[in-house]
């Protein structure tokens, strides 16, 4: 079991003042394969591909671990991205959570062929001191009963995001449920949420999601775009269209930091604001998939960022019309 005194050693010197977005997950070495190549011991996890995106809008820190075995180059890929990780605990001897998997053609699925927890499954979230006032937290997908802890430790954040997955709702619904209503916006895929609510429609599963308490709900559709339900409103985005694809590994984790990235280093958060944090997630994610790791996703160029949601709003854009 990883100590309070290992989870309070910094990898990174101090975290920074006012880090606007406070990422907690997991840190990884995958080894992936795709019809498009195949790479190993590549930075991967959830805070990676989360952090990494909303780095480009709002500084930001992350709570996970690792084990005594993480390259260095990948602390310095962090540092250069001024990711705070004074929440990133090292456990000396220990072997890092690793991931070995593989996609077919139609990229819609990741086929796992192992996975090793390693120092993940022992991992007790700590929160430093320093970060337990952050406004903005990303709960990624790890245990609804660590994400419940990470939400004791946080001090009334303004905007709290889950993201989740299908063995946690079959294993841990009631303590799933217990954190949506500790939440405000929740991120699943359509499988997920039709399996949370016992229905095919997704409409009435966003109705149900919502009377928890949640303010938002966003339902991904991989290729097909996403949903944003909010009150009796909706907002739909659709997938940027890519010509190749080389790894889908961490889209919706990309997604997700990309979205409350932005919504941090927004001067507000309206209507508006949140439908403009879909469209942004998105590009993140579209640029994830062009490579593997987070080899595109972490060399952007701002312009590249605004000209990839211009591309996505032109693209839903039609005028008016007339009708004699």
């Amino acid at each position: 079991m990883v100590t309070k005194k290992a989870a309070a050693k910094s990898t990174q010197g101090k975290a920074r003042n006012g880090s606007n977005v406070l990422i907690v997950g997991s840190v990884a070495l995958d080894n992936v394969r795709t019809p498009f190549g195949e790479h190993n011991e590549v930075l991967g996890g959830s805070c990676a591909y989360a952090s990494t995106s909303a780095s480009y809008f709002c500084p930001t820190s992350i709570v996970a671990v690792v084990g005594g075995d993480f390259p260095k180059p990948h602390l310095k890929f962090f540092a250069d991205k001024k990711i705070d990780t004074t929440g990133l605990q090292v456990v000396p001897g220990g072997k890092t959570f690793r991931w070995r998997g593989y996609y077919e053609y139609d990229m819609g699925q990741a086929h796992t062929l192992e996975t090793r927890l390693n120092v993940f499954a022992d991992f007790q979230p700590v929160i430093p001191e320093n970060l337990r006032r952050s406004q903005f937290v990303l709960l990624g997908n790890i245990n609804p009963e660590l994400q419940l802890e990470v939400l004791k430790q946080i001090r009334g954040p303004k905007l709290a995001l889950v993201d989740t997955m299908n063995y946690w709702i079959e294993g841990k619904q009631e303590e799933l449920l217990k954190v949506l209503k500790k939440c405000d916006i929740v991120l699943l895929n359509d499988a997920e949420a039709r399996q949370l609510c016992d229905t095919t429609n997704l409409q009435k599963a966003a109705r149900r999601l919502l009377k928890l308490g949640l303010s938002r709900v966003i339902i991904k559709k991989g290729e097909h775009g996403c949903l944003m339900f909010s009150g009796k409103d909706y907002f739909t985005a659709p997938a940027f269209p890519l010509e190749f694809i080389k790894d889908p590994t961490g889209a919706g984790d990309t997604f997700a930091g990309g979205f409350i990235g932005y919504l941090a280093g927004a001067a507000s958060l309206s209507d508006t604001t949140f439908r403009k944090a879909v469209m942004v997630g998105t590009a993140m994610a579209s640029f994830t998939v062009e490579e593997f790791s987070l080899k595109r996703i972490g060399n952007l160029k701002p312009q590249e960022i605004v000209a990839r949601v211009n591309q996505l709003r032109k693209q839903t854009d039609f005028g008016t019309i007339t009708v004699k």
